[in-house]
């Protein structure tokens, strides 16, 4: 099983910050960093539990919600990859969260780097 330890305090760490964001910093883009990463997070979620399947977009609930979106989105994500099964052949390398051996760790490294990034962008 793979340890998502790292991704989630990233997760957590990032949502704490909005929910303690002033409403002016939220309205500057730091709200709409956290739903952009919360639907990328909840979309390569997706594409582990259900391949092949259309991709469902997480809707906008607004500046004092982002931060529970986050959450959910992130934890959905490091349970999708905590039991993704390895699946044989190779990934096709495109960061699309494949859940294959070594592809899991991969999308879970990208994760981090991206929850990072949006954390940084966003000012918080």
């Amino acid at each position: 099983m793979l340890d998502t330890t790292e991704f989630t305090a990233a997760v957590e760490r990032f949502a704490d910050r909005l929910r303690a964001a002033p409403q002016s910093r939220l309205q500057r883009g730091a709200a709409a960093e956290g739903l952009a990463l919360a639907r990328e997070l909840a979309l390569r979620a997706q594409r582990i539990e259900a391949p092949g399947s259309v991709p469902r977009i997480m809707p906008d609930g607004g500046l004092f919600a982002i931060a529970d979106q986050l959450m959910v989105a992130g934890h959905d994500l490091a349970e999708a990859l905590r039991e993704a099964r390895p699946v044989s052949g190779s990934g096709s390398g495109s960061g699309s969260g494949s859940g294959s051996g070594s592809g899991s760790v991969e999308a879970l490294s990208e994760a981090v780097a991206l929850v990072r990034a949006a954390e940084g962008r966003a000012g918080l």
